[in-house]
């Protein structure tokens, strides 16, 4: 009987820990940085919807360009790999990253948090937009949030 009371408890804390590892924490999203070689950047947060402890809010910028402006864009190499970071949980469930330049934009491929940069000489702007979706609610998010850095190639 002590077996069962104790994998029961067990059962009942692991259960209640998988449920507050769910929640969204802090009043606005979590920093994103991208790691490029041993580097480790800071993106720029953007424009974001966040839920937290039953309250939303919406804060709505410019985009990458205007984020960005009079900040000096991250030197890298052409064709160098460029990996996504955040420190927190739950991980965002869905995410699109796009690339400006030269009036063109652009969606980039993302596989296992990473993409290549360029091969061309140039400026690039990015924003990297997450969103964590209700698993349960297809069309239900707990907050999304878009993170702008810039890259230049020499």
């Amino acid at each position: 009987m002590s077996k069962w009371l104790a994998a029961s408890v067990l059962f009942i804390l692991l259960n209640l820990m998988g449920c507050a590892s769910n929640r969204m924490d802090g009043d606005k999203p979590p920093k994103a940085m991208i790691q490029i070689g041993k580097q480790t950047y800071e993106t720029k947060l953007g424009s974001y919807c966040w839920n937290t402890k039953g309250q939303g809010k919406c804060v709505d910028t410019g985009g990458p360009v205007e984020l960005l402006k009079g900040k000096k864009p991250i030197e890298v190499r052409p064709g160098e790999v460029v990996t996504f970071m955040m420190n927190y949980y739950p991980k965002p469930n869905e995410f699109h990253v796009i690339q400006l330049s030269n009036n063109n934009e652009i969606e980039v491929v993302v596989e296992k948090n990473c993409f290549t940069a360029p091969t061309k000489k140039g400026i690039y702007f990015y924003s990297y937009g997450v969103w964590w979706k209700d698993k349960k609610e297809e069309h239900v998010s707990k907050g999304d949030a878009f993170y702008a850095f810039a890259l230049e190639i020499k």
